[in-house]
């Protein structure tokens, strides 16, 4: 059973938890609350995927900028700089391989 992680600020109007992890795969929920909140420009090794679950958000992914919403999804290679621009808010749900040591 994974233990219940709690809600931790990250940015301006941006909440990050763990949903659950393994040393494999970790699950976690970002909150952006206001429009104009932002997951700032960074990279990691790992694979990230992201769910929309709501709101609005403009990723950018190495060079591209794409708006996506509830339902929509994409995959962020390793090593790749990317962010995004909260433009209504919401939630994603990203997926990350292996897991985020650094969010323990």
């Amino acid at each position: 059973m994974t233990p219940t992680f709690p809600e931790i600020a990250t940015d301006p109007g941006v909440t990050r938890q763990v949903l659950t992890q393994t040393p494999d795969l970790m699950v976690v929920a970002f909150r952006f609350a206001h429009e104009g909140a932002q997951g700032r420009l960074h990279q990691h090794p790992h694979v990230q995927s992201t769910y929309v679950t709501s709101g609005r958000f403009r990723f950018t992914v190495g060079d591209t900028d794409r708006d996506i919403g509830p339902g929509d999804a994409l995959v962020i290679p390793g090593n790749t700089p990317h962010g995004c621009l909260c433009l209504s808010p919401g939630t994603l749900i990203d997926t990350f391989t292996p897991r985020r040591d650094d969010f323990l």
